[in-house]
């Protein structure tokens, strides 16, 4: 399953980048190949200073070794070798107007002191933020990722919808990273659903990436926009980082395993502002958006 997987985020990959190279229609993603001392490596490719894109990053990682013991402690387990592989990215679009977004789909096995798997599982997800809300825009996300889901289970969609609601909450600002989408951990084989099972699943999210952000990237990429609109833009940015970097269970897992930092940062925009105590003006657009963070909201009937 390792392998197969490891092979479908290769191809993943440089579906998505060429994808976002040809939405850009500019800049083209820098490639970077990495090895971890204690076990496998990566392939970095960022893209910068695009027409559409400010910066992100399309990643691929497949790391092994020792569990550290932080992450025993995690998973409530004695000395263990892991391996775990994913494709993660983010986006950081340099329009107020198009919205960010991430997305992760990962895999991991565990296994005991004879070689033999005792713990595998698939997790990830994709999700939009934006600075300013086009329902339209929110809607055809999540129509994607519902479209995705309902080919494997009908309650898919409605539950993994609802643990990004919850993951995605900025609890120390009480609101939303941003509209959600789809969050799945832990997806281990059971009486209903074998490994392989999973692998079609999460296979067919990532398959839908592209179709899901794309158009609403083709839709707004030209639109006008102000400096204060762009002031707002950072403003929102920032709490984007204070997620990642208070909150993310992917940022946590690649510090504690000596992830490459270059990496595990790459989700982080480049200009940003934290405005003390900012509030947005009464009736502004940009009020619009807060309101909607302060609680999630049941875009697609389930």
């Amino acid at each position: 399953m390792k392998d197969q997987f490891y092979n479908y985020i290769l191809r993943l990959q440089d579906q998505i980048v060429a994808g976002l190279e040809q939405a850009d229609g500019q800049a083209v993603f820098r490639e970077d190949l990495w090895e971890r001392p204690e076990g496998g490596g990566g392939r970095t490719r960022v893209i910068e200073n695009g027409a559409v894109f400010e910066k992100g990053g399309v990643n691929i990682s497949a790391v092994h070794g020792q569990l550290p013991e932080s992450m025993q402690k995690l998973f409530n387990v004695g000395e263990a070798d892991f391996f775990a592989c994913g494709l993660s990215l983010v986006l950081h679009p340099k329009n107020a107007m198009v919205p960010t977004v991430h997305a992760n789909w990962r895999y991991f096995e565990m296994y005991d002191q004879n070689g033999d798997v005792i713990q595998q599982w698939f997790g990830g997800g994709q999700d939009l933020t934006p600075y300013y809300l086009f329902e339209e825009d929110a809607l055809h996300f999540h129509q994607t990722c519902k479209t995705a889901c309902d080919k494997h289970h009908p309650e898919f969609y409605p539950k993994y919808k609802k643990q990004c609601d919850t993951y995605f909450w900025n609890a120390h600002r009480h609101e939303s990273r941003g509209v959600g989408g789809l969050f799945f951990d832990y997806c281990k084989a059971d009486d209903t659903f074998t490994m392989q099972d999973w692998y079609n699943f999460v296979t067919e999210v990532g398959d839908s990436f592209l179709e899901a952000y794309v158009p609403i990237v083709e839709k707004r990429k030209n639109l006008d926009y102000t400096e204060a609109q762009r002031t707002w833009q950072e403003i929102r940015r920032g709490r984007y980082v204070e997620f990642n970097l208070v909150h993310d269970k992917g940022t946590l897992f690649g510090l504690k395993t000596n992830g490459r930092i270059e990496s595990i940062l790459m989700s982080l925009p480049p200009r940003v502002q934290w405005v003390y105590d900012h509030h947005p003006e009464p009736g502004s657009e940009e009020e619009k958006l807060i309101r909607l963070l302060a609680e999630p909201k049941q875009w697609i009937p389930a």
